[in-house]
């Protein structure tokens, strides 16, 4: 820190030259990719698409568009102004943008750290789906400190980034072992006697209100839950609310605390995540809410036993006729094993403990994950606030 204070006194003691995106990038969009395109052209070079997880891939396949340093942005969706830094071989989806640096006096790195900063306040939001197109993106303004500046920035980031880094490979490894032990505790009792989902539950998908309609959205009350918010797998309060309006004039219905939630469809690996609502709520129409009969079926045996079964749940939802998706015919003629509701709470018992410690944001590594973060931005967000310097 030390050098970098020796050198923003040294080389821009007045602040520093404000500049837009589109001055220092080209900007381009990237090609609609189906599925059937990159399962039939399979290969070793990455497709990015919208989502964020397992770093915005969607797939990989046997050519390329880019090869080189770029930055990719996700242009639409819930994770809209979400920025990524590449290096190498790689394509893009039609909701993906790129930045190609065009002048030398600003490192792809930087910008990249600039704009984790910046850039989410240009994303608009809407009344559903939220955009940053490319003309917008071209106007965002950013800092251009001298090149050693840069420099000096991006290592001290490019640090704290690799320690966060190396904890989170210890916590995958760590969710790793407890699938392992998730699924060979339940493999126990998958002689016990079955069920098909819509012998113990009732099973309801959900709706989104008109989108351009303010009146459904502004001030909203009740809780909507979005597709990407299963990826939570508890589900304390949604992001969005729509108002009672809203509520009545689509087909969507508020489901009871203790819900469990299953994605019907989504980006990238959402398809078939479940999750479990901790609050009364709504959703969206690729989400279905089961409501289970407690006397029966305890709500969070069945949301280990169906997180079990992800792999599964994709493979019948990929197959010729289903469009990609599950539906509620599929969830419903799912078949469960149902030990007894005292076996049932002793599984939950082990399995939450063991959960606990891979996804409490309150103890243990996703605690120090979560203060690795935190200090990161912090230092990050202090780095980058330049004085612009007068003209």
């Amino acid at each position: 820190m030390r050098k970098l204070k020796e050198l923003i006194n040294t080389l821009c003691p007045i602040g520093v030259e404000y500049r837009t995106v589109g001055d220092v990038c080209n900007i381009c969009r990237g090609v609609v990719m189906s599925k059937d395109f990159i399962r039939d052209n399979a290969g070793t070079y990455p497709v990015y698409s919208s989502q964020t997880e397992n770093n915005g891939e969607l797939g990989k396949i046997s050519t390329y568009n880019f090869d080189g340093e770029y930055l990719t942005w996700t242009t639409d969706g819930a994770n809209a102004g979400s920025v990524f830094y590449r290096n190498g071989k790689f394509s893009v989806t039609n909701v993906c943008g790129v930045l190609e640096m065009k002048d030398n006096n600003i490192l792809a790195k930087f910008l990249f750290y600039v704009l984790q900063t910046s850039v989410k306040l240009y994303v608009n939001k809407g009344m559903g789906n939220p955009k940053l197109m490319s003309n917008v993106m071209a106007r965002v303004k950013i800092p251009v400190p001298p090149i050693e500046v840069q420099r000096e920035i991006v290592r001290i980031l490019d640090k704290f980034t690799e320690l966060t880094s190396e904890l989170t490979s210890e916590l995958t490894a760590r969710k790793k072992q407890y699938e392992y032990y998730r699924n060979e505790l339940l493999n126990e009792f998958s002689n016990s006697s079955k069920m098909r989902i819509c012998e113990f539950a009732k099973c309801v998908t959900g709706a989104t209100p008109a989108t351009g309609k303010k009146e459904y959205w502004e001030n909203g009350t009740i809780q909507w839950m979005s597709s990407g918010e299963v990826n939570l797998f508890e589900i304390f309060g949604t992001e969005k609310k729509i108002t009672q309006l809203g509520y009545e004039k689509c087909s969507t219905t508020i489901v009871p605390k203790d819900t469990v939630v299953i994605a019907l469809a989504g980006q990238g690996k959402t398809r078939g995540k479940v999750a479990i609502t901790r609050t009364s709520l709504c959703t969206n129409q690729s989400l279905c809410s089961i409501i289970v009969d407690e006397q029966i079926v305890d709500s969070e045996y069945l949301l280990f036993y169906l997180q079990s079964q992800y792999e599964d749940l994709r493979r019948i939802s990929s197959g010729d006729g289903t469009r990609g998706g599950l539906n509620l015919k599929m969830i419903n003629n799912y078949i469960v094993p149902v030990p007894s509701l005292a076996m049932q709470k002793e599984i939950i018992m082990k399995l939450k403990y063991f959960s606990k410690l891979c996804n409490d944001l309150s103890q243990g590594l996703p605690a120090e994950i979560a203060a690795r973060k935190k200090q990161y931005e912090y230092y990050r967000d202090r780095l980058l606030a330049f004085q612009e310097k007068a003209v």
